[in-house]
């Protein structure tokens, strides 16, 4: 092994000997060892007349909040082991919440705010929640759900935190005690819960040394959703992890608020989905920006949004790679240490503390030299996570589902999904979970859903519906479907367009051929 190897592999060991050990602090880890005083996120509002609002909240001010909330939630009977569900957008509620549960050696289940209220009931429901903490605009989605008290922003929220005493001490669960459980995106089933222990930050924290460069000087934003892995890692967990600001913008994505927060809050380094390069290209008057880095995660980068980032944002856009299951672990990385020229179309490299290969034709880890590797199976899914493995006991080779190959040089390349996840504006959906929901109606007696190209979102839903005896395939019908997804799912997942086809091909066992349905 080289110097330069040796050094990054005892920096690697050096942050596991931090994050995995028999009496890792998750609280302590992520908030109580940082200055108080400096500033962990600043939530942006977008006022009446389009100005920034802006609110710093310090590791203090967290540590405070956190504490005191927590000793409200014990109240209500919430202890170590169990799990609270949160649905919120990127408010500082959302971090309040998450250490507050931490604290008490208990589970956050991170909830997208697009989630209608079928889909945030099945996780709750999964993660067996007794608790969910949300906002007042997402109220509605939650009442009512049986065995599951509900906690609301706001007067109620602060209340609690300013009556409660700070709790004095908080829970010490382990390397290998559960801090997170995130549900995967669902291809062929239900999606899957999987559970993300302490020493995960480990990985965390790699990603945001090696993959994103996050310096001590930089105005780091990651833009991504906390309802899902990239924002919840590397926004919220990875940020906190290494006592490094990150930005939580309140507001629905338009290009223009975008650039006014990179503009007027001095963003240096840019962590986002394709989707929001993509826009900002499009536009001509986005220009003369002087960013120091910026990464890409969800789906491969258009050459044409690289090239032209370069002139517009001030540095080229990296693609990196990775899962729920793991975090990044193939990066075009940004940090000197381990920075190499981007070829077009290529994911870049294995992140120090992954070793990555080719098997079976698709992307995999070697979970023998892997330390930084994290994922141990799927909550209450002993099958579906043995397919993930070549090895008896999850060993051998983890398998990602996707195809690629790698080069000589060591250079992985993306070829092509191995399921049939969709992954439309770095959302990833799986077809199962919109064809259930369409299904239902009284006038489908069959459907699949796939992925089709889209410029500017990567790809977009259409469903192919085989309609009973008498009824007629219509707008009216279509956009009626169309509603059914939006309110029985998710507000972003429903399909594009609606076909109305008298079968759908299927293989002899009855298993649908979306391939075919993607060439017509």
């Amino acid at each position: 092994m080289s110097e330069h190897a040796a050094a990054i592999s005892t920096q690697i060991d050096d942050w596991l000997a931090v994050y995995d050990t028999a009496d890792s602090d998750a609280a302590y880890l992520l908030v109580d060892r940082h200055d108080p005083a400096r500033v962990a996120f600043t939530q942006i509002e977008v006022g009446a007349d389009g100005e920034l609002l802006t609110e710093d909240l310090t590791y203090g001010q967290l540590a405070d909040q956190s504490r005191r909330l927590a000793t409200a939630l014990a109240a209500r009977g919430i202890g170590c082991g169990d799990t609270v569900g949160v649905l919120m957008g990127k408010r500082s509620e959302l971090v309040v919440s998450l250490l507050a549960i931490a604290r008490l050696g208990a589970v956050y289940i991170p909830l997208f705010t697009a989630f209608a209220t079928p889909a945030i009931e099945m996780r709750l429901t999964g993660g067996a929640a007794k608790l969910v903490i949300t906002e007042p605009s997402q109220v509605d989605k939650v009442k009512g759900l049986e065995g599951v008290e509900t906690l609301v922003a706001g007067p109620e929220f602060d209340a609690l935190i300013a009556d409660s005493e700070p709790l004095a001490e908080s829970v010490a669960v382990g390397g290998d005690g559960m801090l997170v459980l995130l549900f995967t995106s669902g291809t062929t089933g239900n999606p899957k819960g999987v559970p993300v222990p302490v020493r995960a930050l480990a990985g965390f924290h790699a990603y945001m040394h090696y993959g994103l460069d996050v310096s001590d000087d930089d105005v780091y934003w990651n833009a991504a959703d906390p309802g899902w892995a990239y924002g919840l890692y590397y926004g919220i967990l990875g940020p906190l992890a290494i006592g490094q600001r990150n930005l939580l913008l309140h507001a629905g994505f338009s290009p223009e608020v975008f650039v006014k927060v990179l503009g007027e809050l001095g963003v240096t380094n840019l962590a986002s989905a394709p989707t929001v390069y993509r826009s900002l290209s499009n536009n001509p008057s986005i220009t003369g920006f002087g960013l120091r880095r910026a990464s890409s995660a969800g789906e491969p980068l258009t050459p044409d949004v690289v090239s032209w980032a370069v002139g517009a944002l001030g540095c080229e856009v990296r693609d990196h790679y990775g899962q729920t299951e793991h975090g990044m672990f193939i990066n075009n990385h940004w940090h000197d240490d381990v920075r190499k020229p981007v070829i077009p179309g290529s994911m870049g490299f294995s992140m120090p503390g992954f070793t990555c290969g080719i098997e079976r034709g698709e992307i995999a880890i070697d979970t023998a030299a892997s330390p930084l590797m994290w994922f141990t199976g799927y909550l209450d899914a002993p099958e579906k996570t043995a397919e993930r493995f070549t090895g008896p006991d999850r060993t051998g080779w983890y398998l990602t589902a996707d195809a690629g190959r790698q080069e000589e040089d060591g250079r992985f390349y993306f070829t092509a999904r191995d399921d049939d996840v969709i992954i439309m504006a770095g959302y990833r959906i799986g077809p199962f979970d919109v064809e259930s929901v369409l299904i239902t109606h009284p006038s489908v007696i069959d459907v699949a859903v796939v992925g089709r190209p889209d410029q500017l979102r990567g790809e977009v839903l259409e469903a192919f519906c085989v309609l009973a005896d008498g009824v007629v395939g219509d707008d009216a019908l279509e956009q009626e479907l169309q509603v059914l997804v939006k309110e029985g799912f998710a507000a972003h997942a429903y399909p594009r367009a609606v076909h109305f086809v008298d079968e759908l091909p299927k293989t002899p066992s009855g298993k649908i051929q979306r391939f075919k349905l993607r060439q017509n």
